[in-house]
């Protein structure tokens, strides 16, 4: 299982793999994660339901999945060294600057724990997102 070395802000953390169980909530999924991840993993959590009041939470692919008007909105995960953030192809090409110093992949990008979390970076995502998807705040 994961831990924060003493004198060290190395955190490792178990993959989605390591679980022993899918969780079947985001509460779950969280509460089954080490802190100080569980706090990280709240404060994402609240963030887009800040950023999308009306998004549904479930798990999908086991992890957090967030829906609007029954659609794919956003995902996150909780990864050995960074915190997995999926917004669609078309999210991430709109934030190609701000996220460009961060490791990415098609629809996906990896903000490390050993690095601040862009929690209002998130938040714009998922803003953009909800647009595509008809929700306007």
């Amino acid at each position: 299982m994961g831990y924060l070395q003493k004198n060290s802000a190395y955190l490792s953390v178990p993959t989605l793999l390591d679980m022993p169980a899918k969780p079947e909530t985001v509460t779950a999924y969280i509460q089954a994660r080490p802190e100080p991840l569980r706090a990280i993993l709240e404060q994402v959590r609240q963030t887009i339901r800040q950023a999308a009041p009306g998004a549904t939470e479930g798990i999908a692919y086991g992890m957090p999945a967030y829906k609007l008007g029954g659609k794919p909105l956003v995902y996150f995960a909780a990864f050995k060294n960074h915190l997995g953030f999926y917004a669609t192809p078309n999210g991430h090409t709109a934030f190609a600057k701000q996220l460009r110093p961060y490791k990415q992949g098609k629809g996906s990008v990896q903000f490390p724990w050993k690095q601040p979390i862009p929690y209002a970076l998130i938040s714009g995502m998922v803003r953009f997102r909800a647009a595509q998807l008809g929700e306007h705040p």
